[in-house]
């Protein structure tokens, strides 16, 4: 992707004067007194970032459309604001009230380094957090009466900041009544859960103790960014090591990108072949409030600082780690999981792409199809650089897979990209041509507004028999390039579910090099700088790719993917290339697979109950009242977990299970020389089933 990301230098620093040291200003804290964080300020050299990033984002992101005025103020401080208090816990309306007078100063501040606004607000909410925890310790000394009839909403998006101090203690009284009630519906005595809640946020309360000017900087600084496209950040010197960390995929871990919002841990995204990857178990957007060593007790990580929330599940590679998450899919209120995780070191080799073959029965004839799950588009760049001939990538490994299946002479061909959140753009292009002879993949504007087209550079075709991909709602980027690829070209069937819609390109600076005379690090910028099309000149952004055949969703695309961001860069469209479509997958031909997939949604069980379960979970999740009665809350919990299972059952794409030998399906699978552990993927699978089956629709229908 190098070639679309014009040097940033040049343009930059002609409209910048020298940097000056910045030692006469540590940002060091302040004390306030005992037990009180101390007064965080800025340094020097973050007042001249500020100024920095101010003008590389105006001058040079994608989005032309942006002037720092007072409306685009007001969204940053409203997000800053988010960004510092976003459940409304500690600050009240008061509190609030007297920030305004900084809501429309941010278009002077930020090009003038005025980080005096950011830091009033951060240190007020730090004196908060503490005013805050030492009620909590106060309030635990009282047992609560869970046969009262009452209740607390978890939508605080939608919630007004606390009139009152009064307010606002009854709204933490019922915060915490409810954790308590979690515990002991958890088997906890009501001496343990009033011990473990003050040892929680005395352990909190300590952590806010650690909180440096440089998280204040980057929080402020992410919060004009990410008003301009949430794709672009701001790495302070820490998060900028971590990041460079797992992009290179080099370290002993989980495998996992993580993230801090609003005290709680989130899982950013999944790492092909890293441990989390492996065992399914973990999932982007999971919410991790617990980490344990090997058979240690269980820590509470809420509103821990990122940092030791990563040294404590960072580790050796062969040791234990416990987390307790709460799943992403979770109802409002439900109980955090355990989960086991051994660490390991995570290498590009771990993330390869797989095959199997799954015998797949109709009409009384049983079809071969090959499936080959791809996890990431990964490429070993250093290896490339070197000229090593055999260097590890997608489509080397893709292509090879593909010759042993045609050995092994399946009938049809399945690609699964779900969960498939990108990677390499050559690799996208690259694998697309394993499925056409030639022409463009991809088209790519940058900020200038040049438009190049890049094309498949290997006229071989490796495959051209039946073929699908399947999708979901978490492929992304690189994925969503290749599924636009093949539909376009009319080449294969895209299955499952609308696609993310990420359709952007980062560029990663690093603001050292406008800084040189500065001695310590300040940080990385991710900016986007450039926009994928498909070759019909739509643009992937937003929208993602629309299946051929659509598969049933438990998740809307307001809630999770790109349009659910509302700073996302909008849908647009260019001049088509040039291009020739193939034959595979013609008007008339998707018309009778569609026909039949839908007979089968208005008979098939499984199918229908897959819609049913469905319809529950969503149902489930826009309840956000949950019930502070221990009763009723032991009912709530029970029902949404018996839904989120059964969801995730129909969702999983995790190994074999157990499969009963004696059965005709495994008979035939055995017949056919597959493995046992294949069909039950299958039977377990429901998406690859239903994949198969229309897979094999299109076999029969072409014959």
């Amino acid at each position: 992707m190098k070639k679309y990301l014009l040097s940033l230098i040049p343009l930059v620093l002609l409209s910048m004067q020298p940097d000056t040291p910045s030692s006469a200003d540590t940002g060091l804290p302040t004390p306030m007194g005992k037990d009180l964080p101390g007064e965080l300020k800025p340094t020097i050299s973050q007042k001249r970032v500020e100024e920095i990033v101010t003008q590389i984002l105006l001058s040079h992101h994608y989005r032309k459309d942006v002037t720092l005025n007072d409306s685009l103020s007001s969204k940053i401080w409203d997000n800053y604001l988010k960004e510092v208090d976003g459940n409304k816990w500690y600050f009240t309306a008061d509190d609030i009230k007297s920030f305004e007078k900084y809501r429309y100063q941010m278009d002077e501040a930020l090009p003038q380094g005025d980080l005096t606004p950011a830091y009033e607000v951060y240190n007020l909410y730090l004196k908060r957090v503490n005013e805050r925890n030492q009620a909590i310790d106060k309030l635990l000394d009282k047992p609560f009466d869970y046969a009262v009839d009452e209740s607390y909403d978890t939508d605080r998006d939608k919630a007004l900041w606390s009139k009152s101090k009064v307010e606002l203690e009854d709204t933490w009284r019922r915060i915490i009544k409810g954790q308590a009630l979690d515990l002991k519906l958890g088997g906890k005595a009501d001496t343990t859960v009033a011990r473990m809640l003050k040892e929680r946020y005395t352990n909190l309360n300590k952590q806010f103790l650690k909180i440096k000017n440089e998280y204040v900087f980057q929080e402020f600084m992410n919060a004009f960014a990410e008003c301009i496209d949430p794709h672009t950040n701001y790495f302070s010197p820490p998060d900028a090591s971590r990041f460079k960390d797992e992009m290179s995929q080099s370290f002993e871990g989980i495998g996992a990108t993580l993230r801090s919002e609003n005290d709680i841990t989130r899982i950013v995204d999944i790492l092909p072949g890293g441990p989390a990857q492996k065992s399914g178990l973990l999932h982007k957007d999971d919410k991790i409030v617990g980490v344990a060593q090997g058979t240690d007790a269980m820590v509470d990580v809420i509103g821990w600082n990122l940092d030791d929330v990563v040294k404590r599940i960072r580790g050796k590679k062969g040791t234990v780690v416990r987390l307790n998450i709460i799943p992403f899919d979770a109802a409002n209120g439900a109980a955090a999981k355990e989960i086991k995780l051994t660490r390991d070191k995570v290498t590009l080799e771990d993330g390869v792409a797989k095959k199997e073959v799954i015998p797949f029965t109709t009409g009384g004839k049983t079809q071969k199809i090959g499936v080959i799950t791809i996890p990431g588009f990964y490429q070993d760049t250093d290896d490339r650089a070197k000229g090593t001939r055999d260097y590890t990538s997608t489509t080397r490994d893709v292509r090879r897979l593909i010759g042993e299946l045609k050995t092994e002479k399946v009938d049809g061909l399945v690609i699964d990209l779900r969960n498939n959140g990108g990677g390499s753009l050559d690799e996208a292009i690259n694998l697309s041509g394993l499925f056409i002879k030639n022409g463009p993949v991809v088209q790519v504007r940058s900020a200038s507004g040049e438009v190049d087209v890049d094309e498949d550079p290997d006229p071989a075709l490796v495959y051209d028999g039946p073929l699908a991909v399947l999708v979901n709602r978490f492929s992304a980027s690189a994925s969503e390039i290749f599924a636009a690829a093949i539909q376009d070209y009319k080449r294969g069937l895209i299955i499952g579910e609308q696609t993310y819609g990420k359709g952007t390109v980062q560029q990663l600076i690093d603001l050292n090099q406008f800084m040189p005379r500065e001695p310590e690090k300040v940080g990385l910028l991710k900016m986007t700088r450039s926009k994928f099309y498909r070759i019909n000149g739509a643009s992937t952004q937003l929208k993602g790719v629309t299946p051929d055949v659509e598969l049933p969703s438990p998740f809307s695309a307001e809630e999770y993917g790109e349009s659910s961001q509302p700073t996302a860069l909008p849908w647009d469209q260019i001049a088509s290339a040039r291009y020739e479509t193939y034959r595979n997958v013609s008007e008339q031909l998707l018309g009778k697979v569609r026909g039949n997939y839908e007979q089968r949604l208005k008979t098939d069980p499984d199918l229908q109950k897959l819609q049913t379960d469905f319809n529950e979970f969503r149902k489930a999740k826009e309840n956000t009242l949950i019930s502070l009665q221990l009763i009723k809350r032991q009912k709530e919990r029970d029902e949404a977990d018996k839904k989120r299972q059964a969801v995730a059952k129909t969702r999983s794409t995790s190994g074999p299970g157990l499969v009963n030998k004696d059965s005709i399906a495994a008979k035939i699978a055995a017949s056919a020389g597959a493995k046992e552990g294949s069909l039950a993927k299958l039977d377990k699978d429901l998406y690859l089933k239903e994949t198969s089956r229309i897979l094999s629709d299109l076999i029969n229908l072409s014959k």
